[in-house]
């Protein structure tokens, strides 16, 4: 069966708009890496995790199913993408010191994923895959009620099943390897309604919505938010992550 490509549509929106993960995060994946030769992000989308990864491998491999995507992606000498889904890769066996997925591990087959890194993978070689759940607004309850009541009633239905591993936050993901115990991780920003907008545009669900009633459901729910709250309100936004991280066993 082919992988599912829920991000195409949006591509440019995705490199603008996404959130982008906090250097705490690496630092604490770097430090249980053993070398720092290669390494692999795995559906890289606009390359954000290759980015960092670049800085402090030799090589990075970065691949995912959408060349749209890849079309949006940062650049860099030590950084090479192709399409390629995460099951079945063009790498040599034991290639890699570190393999990494940022917000994609729930699309894959996972018994077919791990059966490949298995393959690609250094010996003591390092995964981590992580996620991050729905935005918080603390600051204004009434505002955070409002967002939260637009992704759990207007918009749930519309996304795919496996949106249920971030909501679970990726504990129902199985893990075949000895976990290394991981601390909580987040990204805050603080944002005004463009930003929400742009970022709530970017959900597969949302595009979906679109294809199937032939209108934005974002538009006019942020239209209702500027004129409940104000124009020009900023709001501090949170996102939790949620990592998952282990030595590979070949």
């Amino acid at each position: 069966m082919l992988p599912k490509d829920r991000f195409s549509t949006q591509a440019n929106l995705y490199a603008q708009f996404r959130p982008t993960y906090p250097q705490e995060l690496y630092d604490f994946i770097f430090q249980y890496v053993d070398k720092f030769e290669n390494a692999w992000d795995c559906a890289t989308g606009n390359g954000q995790v290759a980015r960092v990864l670049a800085q402090n491998f030799q090589q990075v491999e970065a691949t995912d199913i959408s060349q749209k995507q890849l079309d949006n992606a940062f650049q860099a000498g030590n950084i090479h993408y192709q399409i390629s889904q995460a099951e079945k890769t063009p790498f040599a066996d034991a290639t890699f010191d570190l393999i990494t997925v940022g917000q994609a591990i729930h699309w894959f087959n996972f018994d077919a994923f791990y059966q490949e890194i298995k393959r690609i993978a250094k010996p003591n070689a390092l995964l981590a895959f992580w996620g991050y759940g729905t935005l918080l607004i603390e600051e204004y309850p009434s505002l955070n009620q409002d967002f939260q009541h637009f992704y759990q009633e207007q918009i749930s239905s519309y996304w795919d099943g496996e949106r249920g591993h971030i909501d679970q936050k990726y504990t129902t993901i199985p893990f075949p390897f000895e976990s290394i115990p991981t601390p909580e991780f987040s990204m805050q920003y603080f944002w005004n309604f463009n930003q929400l907008e742009g970022y709530l545009n970017t959900w597969s669900s949302v595009q979906k919505y679109i294809q199937q009633n032939g209108n934005n459901p974002v538009t006019v729910f942020v239209q209702q938010c500027r004129e409940k709250y104000a124009e020009d309100l900023t709001f501090q936004v949170s996102f939790p992550i949620f990592l998952k991280a282990g030595k590979i066993e070949r």
